[in-house]
């Protein structure tokens, strides 16, 4: 309990998921919270100060959608995993927190709406100018303007955020009664100073005037705070979030929260998905493009050069029906490069999402070449190309059909890494060598109903029935009474014992650490997905049956 009291005081305004063997535990306060809000049992489990401490716990395994719900009702979790070894470990094994789950900040496929962009967006105020920035995580897309007070409103309809950073004390008619969370941050951390740091340590600059907010201190207070908030939920250095756009009213034509209402762009009066202009529009054949068009929507532009190059794309499309039809073939087949790119950024990503990136890549040639067959088309597909090099070291280093998580093994391809293979040999031998024994162990004990097994629970045996058990040799040790039989081992299957477990760890940890070397590895193409899911994106709005 104390370590968990020092931990959940780090976290004080947020669910903390505390890591006990197979289950994630809740207690006191958050134990009580949680057991209503997912509608999970409330029991004790020791006392503290004379009291019964509340408990709530849910299945490691299934924590994801027990994560989905809380981040729906917009609560933040802190998830602390065990990162010692219980084996060596004195006293309590040493736990920390190792991410944190808020409604604005996810990344992970389970919790993400395939059609709509979790956002947080950061609200600061300096010398009576408002600014706002926000950022998409899954995408790494981090933007900013400075708007009137009385554009508030209005903004937050259009970027509809999923959580909002403000200060401790700021109010606003826009804030009240909106269901969007909210959270409050001390003013310091707003401060302009502390902000304009932030953002040259992690864009790696010596001054913000490339990114056009040099005079413009409110954007950085903001924009700093939102990366330093987004840092420390990730505990990574959000590699992917590479840039910043200062974002104008001149881009798009306004409209203020009521006349988006009215014209139910992607919510009913009601409050409903459909039916909306982007419910009836959307013939999207990924997430990708789904999002891309409800920005498009919410978005609509001024500029008309860019309007024509979006509708002389189409009319290209539709005036080319086989290379439409063959461009969403190929689409239809791609994984959403978008997300999978900040979870590689993120050191999230799971075996699938590679798996799923092989597939995508391995497609974009053929993609490519349909849109050289149509001269408006022929740019976008240029701008398709992708170093060969990542898509090789995929194919060379996944299982076709890798595992769900890592930590299951059986995600590294066969052939990929010598040492794997030799460990994954003496695993494989465990079959042929149990057969062999048991018909050495029935000659020498003439027991002809003896068997030698296997399983997770009792590790490797000698089964023998309780009627046969006068004629067991010296050298068995009894292992395990059952209620018909005894089970064994002996000095031979003891040692083969060690060596398949060992050789069983050192498999899951080797193909632990090629995994994450193969994600660092993966790292530097990240800039290159993020092109080609641009352009993807492009694709996936303009091609429609």
């Amino acid at each position: 309990m104390q370590q968990y009291l020092r931990i959940k005081a780090e976290h004080p305004d947020m669910l903390l998921f505390y890591r006990m063997g197979d289950f994630y535990e809740l207690f006191f306060g958050d134990a009580e919270r949680a057991a209503r809000l997912l509608d999970i049992t409330l029991t004790t489990r020791g006392q503290s100060a004379g009291k019964p401490i509340k408990m709530a716990g849910v299945p490691y395994h299934a924590c994801e959608s027990y994560l989905a719900r809380l981040v729906k009702l917009g609560e933040s979790v802190a998830i602390c995993e065990q990162i010692g070894d219980p084996k060596t470990a004195k006293g309590p094994v040493e736990r920390k927190v190792m991410r944190i789950v808020t409604p604005g900040t996810l990344t992970d496929e389970v919790l993400l709406d395939d059609k709509r962009d979790a956002l947080i967006l950061a609200l600061a105020l300096h010398k009576g100018r408002l600014a706002m920035a926000w950022l998409t995580l899954s995408s790494g897309r981090l933007a900013a303007k400075e708007i009137g007070p009385d554009q508030l409103g209005s903004e937050l309809a259009r970027l509809a955020p999923s959580e909002i950073l403000l200060p401790e004390g700021y109010e606003h008619p826009a804030l009240t009664g909106i269901k969007t969370a909210m959270v409050r941050r001390p003013a310091w951390q707003f401060d302009t100073e502390r902000g304009e740091r932030l953002l040259t340590e992690h864009f790696g600059v010596r001054d913000l005037s490339a990114y056009g907010i040099q005079d413009k201190p409110p954007i950085q207070a903001a924009a700093g705070l939102l990366l330093d908030y987004a840092r420390h939920t990730q505990q990574s250095d959000l590699p992917h979030v590479s840039s910043l756009v200062l974002e104008q009213d001149s881009e798009y034509i306004l409209m203020d929260a009521a006349a988006r209402r009215t014209l139910e762009i992607s919510e009913t009066l009601r409050g409903e998905a459909e039916p909306t202009l982007f419910s009836e529009l959307d013939r999207c054949v990924t997430g990708m493009g789904s999002r891309l068009l409800k920005h498009w929507l919410h978005h609509p532009l001024r500029d008309r050069n860019r309007l024509t190059r979006r509708l002389d794309a189409i009319q290209a499309l539709i005036e080319t029906p086989d290379i439409a039809r063959d461009t969403r073939r190929e689409l239809k087949c791609m994984a959403d490069l978008e997300r999978i790119a900040s979870r590689i950024a993120l050191k999230t990503a799971r075996p699938r999402d590679l798996a799923g990136l092989r597939a995508s890549l391995a497609r974009l040639p053929a993609l490519r070449d349909g849109l050289a067959g149509s001269e408006p088309l022929m740019e976008l597909g240029r701008q398709l190309a992708f170093p060969e090099a990542p898509g090789a070291q995929l194919a060379a280093a996944i299982k076709v059909e890798p595992a769900a998580l890592i930590r299951e093994g059986g995600v590294i391809a066969n052939g990929y890494d010598a040492e794997l293979d030799e460990l994954r040999a003496i695993q494989g031998n465990c079959g042929t060598f149990l057969i062999q024994m048991e018909a050495r162990e029935r000659e020498r004990t003439g027991i002809g109903n003896l068997r030698v097994e296997y399983n997770k629970v009792s590790g490797f045996y000698i089964e023998v029935g309780r009627g046969q058990a006068d004629k067991v040799p010296a050298d068995y040790h009894r292992r395990q009474t059952l209620k018909n039989t005894e089970r064994y081992l002996t000095p031979e299957l003891k040692e083969f014992e060690n060596t398949f477990l060992s050789a069983t760890e050192r498999a899951l940890a080797r193909e632990k650490r090629l995994y994450d070397q193969l994600l660092n590895d993966l790292a530097p193409a990240i800039a290159d997905l993020q092109t080609v899911w641009s352009i993807s994106n492009m694709m996936m709005d303009k091609v429609r049956p």
